[in-house]
């Protein structure tokens, strides 16, 4: 690795680090203002919405100017948002409108971001002179590290300062992002010229008419409803019907430790072997851990069944982002990858939803099947479709072109 490819990394852990601190700590603070439950949800489902739509957007964006720039500025959309709680709090007081207003504003920072680093992979991958399997697994392994570090480091934070000072040095850390962003040579964000205008109906059209990316997109989504199921509605309400809720926290390091290996392993054997063997390897270790985590038995099983379902994502999602950069045309990366993050933005809702639902009628366990069993036949038909058995690489595709 060379100064392009760490300085993305660096970058990227930088920005994820602010998102998870700003995930724990906003929370808190709208609780601790308002003293309502109520509020909190609010604020959360309030920007849910405009992320999605954001990401849209911002694809358009992403794809008239440097990536690079695009990056830059997404950082400090969101480090100016979260900036401004603080500044508003000294001035009038904090309520829950300046929490939702600037959660909109920040959802232009947010998804657009993921989406602008997902976009500027080759231009990294080609400047560092490392291989995309290698950057990626890096990015996969790293980004599982903040998982374990950025909730811990978030409530570290709460107990030590107060919430304004948790405020700037959330800011801090993605304009951090867009400091360290500036290391990267703008050729290194440079888009291949495409013919015609750029307009955010290609994105779709690109994604719709090509069977690989529907198929990989129904399968991320599908990946996210199941865990969001899981872990946002499941767990919690098992653990705290055993009377154990801080056994929560155990199962998602196990999740983030798990990932970090899949993503080591992957960035250091990806380049080897068929992709087809990695794309089932991974598979079948999700539907096992999911599988066996849905027994809710033991606390211990519990754990192991998320390690394993961590180690096959981190195998699987690196792969995945792998094959989006070869399959999907330069000079749309931003659009198609807008959409994508945009509906994965909105499938934990589905997710939630579906398993309250479940769990209100029929109990933990039932909503616990259910999710493992939406798993089995996704990993189930993902090995019988036709798009995704040919998974070797490629040569870049032209501009223009369309994925199969």
């Amino acid at each position: 690795m060379n100064r392009v490819s760490l300085a993305y990394l660096a970058s990227y852990v930088l920005s994820m680090l602010g998102n998870s601190i700003a995930g724990v700590a906003l929370p808190l603070l709208v609780l601790q203002i308002t003293g309502s439950a109520l509020a909190t949800g609010a604020v959360a489902v309030a920007s849910a919405l405009p992320a999605a739509v954001a990401g849209l957007l911002m694809g358009v964006v992403i794809d008239r100017i440097n990536r690079r720039t695009a990056s830059i500025l997404t950082d400090v959309v969101s480090a100016l948002s979260v900036a401004a709680l603080p500044l508003v709090d000294t001035a009038v007081g904090l309520s829950v409108g300046w929490f939702v207003l600037f959660a909109v504003i920040g959802s232009f920072g947010d998804v657009p971001g993921l989406t602008a680093r997902e976009a500027m992979i080759p231009g990294i991958a080609s400047a560092g002179r490392i291989g995309a399997e290698r950057l990626i697994g890096l990015r996969e392994a790293l980004g599982a590290l903040v998982m374990l570090a950025g909730p811990a480091a978030a409530g570290t934070l709460m107990v030590v300062f107060d919430g304004s000072t948790v405020l700037w040095i959330t800011a801090g850390t993605s304009a951090a992002a867009a400091a360290v962003t500036l290391l990267i040579p703008k050729q290194a964000g440079a888009i291949t010229p495409g013919t015609g205008q750029v307009l955010m109906r290609d994105g779709w059209r690109t994604l719709v008419r090509s069977p690989f990316l529907v198929a990989t997109t129904i399968v991320s989504m599908s990946m996210v409803v199941v865990m969001s199921g899981f872990q946002a509605l499941v767990l919690p309400v098992h653990f705290t019907t055993e009377g154990r809720p801080e056994l929560l926290g155990f199962v998602l390091t196990a999740l983030a430790a798990g990932m970090l290996a899949g993503g080591g392993v992957y960035a250091a054997l990806g380049g080897r072997g068929r992709r087809r063997t990695w794309f089932t390897v991974g598979l079948v270790i999700t539907v096992a851990g999911f599988t066996t985590m849905a027994t809710l038995a033991a606390p211990w099983v519990v754990f192991g069944a998320a390690a394993l379902v961590g180690f096959g994502l981190g195998l699987f999602g690196s792969l995945m982002g792998v094959l989006m950069i070869e399959r999907i045309p330069d000079d749309r990366r931003g659009r198609v990858a807008g959409v994508q993050n945009a509906v994965l933005t909105l499938a934990p809702a589905l997710g939630m939803g579906g398993a309250a639902v479940l769990t209100e009628q029929s109990g933990a366990g039932v909503a616990a099947a259910v999710l493992a069993a939406v798993w089995l036949v996704t990993g189930a038909l993902s090995l019988w479709a036709r798009p995704l058995r040919d998974l070797e690489p490629r040569t870049a595709l032209a501009v223009g072109a369309t994925a199969t």
